[in-house]
């Protein structure tokens, strides 16, 4: 039998570290990591094969992730252990994935005869990700063109009028571009056409919640994508490579403003003073 004196602990008792107290890494609870001192607000945590890791945001909106390691972070100068909330009944949110005041118990609104267009699929996902809450409450179905070629047929199919508004959202919609031309041929009184600057909608999400430093510059010539995903070092299959980006949105502070002035004009154009 082992006595209490086999390998006794001589280090004396005021030299011993005390256990940390933990501390739930709750949303916008403000540690700094001791390593690196790296201070922000907690944005969320996720189970990983290394084990659970935090993301926190600094107050430039940089986002860095930690592994959620004993006496790894700092709260109020205090040295703490961060560990995972506990799993608790979905509380009503306050605000939508878009920022907007969370309505509790509304019901989505029957479809409005108004329609937003966007480009593709990946596009379609990306709105209803963010905008999704929104545009169910206000009646508003998001439908994609698979390219802007088509849009003049499909403005004069859809017959826009003063209750029946389309709105549109464009890839590199920039001076001189072949989008640009196909924009001010079909707007008018009852059709908005608005875009952003960028090749595709995957770099509307900002790089550091995609997890890489920057979206890389592709050479002309070579489908955009599939040069996002060689360049990254990602597997060359861009519906997996979308799904790992789209799974990095949680909120509107994962786009850049870009996109979001423009989803949310068409929003209201096709809302506003429409029964």
């Amino acid at each position: 039998m082992r006595s209490r004196y086999d390998n006794p602990d001589l280090t004396p008792p005021w030299k011993r570290q005390q256990p940390a107290p933990e501390v739930p890494a709750e949303p916008d609870l403000v540690v700094e990591e001791v390593t690196t001192g790296f201070c922000g607000a907690v944005i969320r945590c996720e189970k990983t094969a290394q084990g659970p890791t935090v993301t926190l945001e600094d107050r430039f909106g940089k986002h860095r992730v930690f592994p959620m390691e004993p006496r790894g972070f700092l709260l109020e100068g205090r040295v703490v252990t961060l560990v995972r909330p506990r799993a608790t009944a979905p509380a009503t949110p306050r605000r939508t994935a878009s920022g907007s005041l969370a309505v509790p118990g509304a019901r989505a609104r029957v479809a409005r005869a108004g329609r937003i267009y966007v480009e593709g699929r990946h596009d379609a996902e990306l709105v209803e990700r963010v905008w999704g809450d929104d545009l169910r409450i206000e009646g508003v179905v998001v439908e994609y063109l698979e390219g802007v070629d088509d849009l003049p047929a499909i403005v004069r199919d859809f017959a826009p009028g003063p209750d029946a508004r389309l709105g549109v959202l464009v890839d590199h919609l920039v001076p001189g571009s072949k989008e640009s031309r196909i924009a001010a041929e079909v707007t008018g009184d009852h059709v908005l056409v608005v875009g952003h600057p960028y090749i595709d909608i995957w770099e509307a999400v900002k790089p550091s919640s995609a997890g890489i430093a920057a979206w890389p510059e592709v050479p002309r010539g070579q489908d955009w994508k599939t040069g996002v995903c060689r360049a990254l070092g990602w597997r060359e299959n861009t519906g997996a490579a979308w799904q790992r980006i789209l799974s990095s949105v949680h909120s509107y502070k994962d786009l850049r403003p870009e996109l979001l002035g423009r989803v949310e004009e068409l929003i209201d154009f096709v809302t506003v003073g429409v029964s």
